[in-house]
């Protein structure tokens, strides 16, 4: 299989850093699956998840010129897709009484930090009135 954009293609992994793992692909072609695209969840360490010598699969996502081709292995994975959602026959509730209440509630809370503020630094002037 011709290496293109978006294609799934099998690879070895053949060297480990901090930030990826570099992957030799079918061609003589090598590319990088950067630590962000390792797996779907948050990677501290590359070789948690990756060893040299792995045979993986990768999705191709761009292509470069200077062979800095760069790949996804958790975008490889195929993922069941979520059921629809069968409608449901309650009647929906108000969302915006909860966002009125939180609205009202930090309106209330910035003008006391306001006043707080104003305060203070009337204190430091000496007062109102005070000249500089």
């Amino acid at each position: 299989m011709s290496i293109e954009i978006g294609n799934k293609l099998k690879g070895k992994v053949t060297g480990i850093k901090k930030f990826g793992a570099f992957v030799e692909l079918p061609e003589g072609k090598s590319g990088l699956v950067h630590i962000s695209e390792v797996a779907d969840n948050y990677v501290e360490n590359v070789e948690d998840h990756l060893s040299v010598g792995d045979e993986v699969e990768v999705k191709v996502l761009s292509i470069a010129d200077d062979g800095k081709n760069s790949l996804s292995n958790k975008k490889a994975k195929d993922r069941p897709r979520k059921p629809q959602s069968k409608p449901s026959h309650k009647p929906p509730q108000p969302k915006g009484e909860d966002f009125e209440k939180k609205l009202t509630n930090f309106l209330k809370d910035s003008e006391d930090k306001l006043t707080s503020i104003k305060r203070q630094t009337e204190s430091r002037r000496g007062g109102k009135g005070a000249k500089r």
